[in-house]
């Protein structure tokens, strides 16, 4: 046994993840491991981190992230160090960095230009690479977007594939596993996930279960539809027998808060039924999104340039305004609805703003002010949703098998990723989660919450050796105060970073020290 580690966290309560007992001990790290845990006063350390007082975790997995290009523009990810987060979760809702061809390569290249990111490439083999030649202040694993595949294969129109388009997809997805990818993720509110029937989804899972690999849906609704949405997930799971997984899950809109407790039964006798199901939510009220997201779906057929074309288009726009009537006026809908980014300087102003906001300096009907907005930014607005209720949050948070997700990209306090007022969430998540849900409202013991942010992703999602404090396992790590940890992100001011987290560790390397980002780009590609 060596006598000198690199690493030596001292006298810090220990949760090790796996539901034990916290006890008080020692942690000594070499290289990127965690070499020994208990009485380590022979050993001799290269850096001490006096942690009496304090709690020691394995470091936090992100499981539902969208750092696919923020992490190539700005490999910091000082968002997601300065929660404890060691480890993210990307290629979620449909959307991810590969494989890219065709219809899809073109429709990214708008997201490329914008963070200047250079490179360009097609598989995930070669994404993986780029990151690696630049590095990552992070831990990243990533599923295949389902939009990605269809996308790259039969483009973006209202169209089923035939059986020879099915099997191209079938091969483009089982290459992008063999490339590292862990799954594969639906977008289905988004083209072209929204034209996709069960049965492809089915056919595409089978190569998902052979692996041993998980399913995650951004399903087909998460309000009017929400109880079919969630058993179109189940069937899948039943026909497939592989996991599947529901992202952030939640009731939108005021008439469906009362479809927690059905989802929540659903969810339960799944379950019992031998159904490999999970799931993952983030701890606001409000949701963030495209804000074209909210348009019917035969708005997105055929692409961005038909898109665009129909909301110019004086017919198609009265059709969106009589399907949309109904919704917006019955619950105020645009009040609660605000843009969080758009790329043009002449509507910066916008941001921070509501709709119903926007829409009365502007001198118009809200909806014609949503049209402007879009047309105006070429599509490249977002949005957030208020939208859920804090008591069906507080439910689904306490479910065993509901996981922590930003649904957020990294992004840093300086540099290209420091735009508009995007969600608070990619900077308080788990902070808010561990201060105010687990501590503040006693939501569940500490113990229990740190599984669900450490052991139990990993468990889901196939990430060996992450999760766990045990010797042998990489020394992700993270050391804070459980009386002070707190969120200080706002949907007004969201770069702001939380308090009482103070070291994390990444492969055995400082990546936050007393709270500060260290620029240290220790994280791997996790395949």
């Amino acid at each position: 046994m060596r006598n000198s580690v690199d690493i030596l966290i001292k006298d810090g309560l220990i949760y090790d993840g796996i539901l034990s007992e916290p006890f008080v001990s020692n942690i000594a790290i070499s290289g990127d491991r965690i070499q020994f845990i208990g009485d380590t006063r022979a050993k001799k350390a290269g850096i001490i981190i006096e942690a009496e007082g304090m709690s020691v975790a394995p470091g936090f997995i992100d499981t539902h992230s969208h750092s696919d290009f923020t992490i190539l523009a700005d490999p910091r990810a000082e968002g997601k160090l300065c929660q404890g987060i060691t480890t993210e979760i990307n290629g979620n809702c449909g959307m991810s960095a590969a494989p890219l061809y065709n219809d899809v390569t073109e429709r990214r290249e708008t997201d490329l230009n914008e963070l200047d990111i250079k490179e360009r490439w097609n598989t995930l083999e070669q994404y993986f690479r780029i990151i690696e030649k630049r590095g990552t202040a992070t831990n990243l694993a990533t599923l295949a977007g389902h939009g990605n595949i269809r996308g790259s294969v039969i483009g973006y129109d209202d169209i089923h594939p035939s059986e020879e388009e099915l099997a191209r997809m079938s091969l483009l997805l089982s290459e992008t596993i063999d490339h590292g990818a862990i799954g594969l993720s639906t977008g289905l509110i988004y083209p072209p996930g929204i034209f996709s029937r069960t049965e492809e989804l089915i056919s595409l899972s089978d190569a998902l279960r052979k692996n041993g690999l998980i399913y995650t849906s951004h399903m087909r609704s998460e309000g009017d539809m929400l109880l079919e949405a969630v058993q179109e997930v189940i069937r899948i799971g039943q026909k497939s027998g592989g996991k599947v997984h529901i992202s952030h899950i939640k009731t939108a809109g005021e008439r469906n808060r009362d479809k927690a407790d059905k989802v929540i039964a659903i969810m339960d006798h799944a379950l019992r039924s031998g159904i490999k199901l999970t799931c993952d939510r983030y701890p606001y009220t409000a949701s963030s999104t495209d804000l074209d997201s909210i348009m019917p779906s035969w708005v997105f057929a055929g692409g961005n340039d038909e898109e665009l074309r129909r909301l110019e288009d004086a017919g198609a726009r009265k059709r969106i305004k009589d399907e949309m009537k109904e919704e917006a006026v019955s619950e105020g809908y645009w009040r609660k609805v605000v843009i969080s980014s758009v790329v043009s300087e002449k509507n910066r102003w916008m941001e921070g703003r509501t709709v119903a906001d926007v829409s009365k300096t502007l001198g118009e009907s809200e909806i014609d002010a949503v049209f402007r907005i879009l047309l105006e930014e070429n599509l490249r607005a977002g949005a957030i949703f208020e939208s859920m209720c804090e008591e069906n949050l507080k439910k689904f948070l306490s479910l065993p098998f509901c996981m922590i997700g930003s649904d957020s990209s990294s992004r840093c306090f300086d540099g290209p990723t420091k735009k508009g007022k995007p969600h608070p969430r990619g900077f308080g998540t788990f902070p808010r989660f561990f201060g105010k849900y687990v501590r503040d409202k006693n939501l569940m013991p500490l113990s229990d919450a740190i599984h669900k942010a450490t052991k139990l992703p990993a468990q889901t999602f196939g990430l060996k050796g992450r999760g766990v404090i045990k010797e042998g396992m990489y020394a992700d790590l993270v050391v804070f105060d459980p009386k002070k940890i707190i969120d200080k992100a706002t949907y007004d001011d969201p770069f702001q970073r939380p308090e009482g987290i103070y070291y994390v560790i990444v492969n055995g390397v400082p990546a936050l020290w007393e709270g500060v980002p260290t620029g240290n780009l220790a994280g791997r590609i996790l395949k």
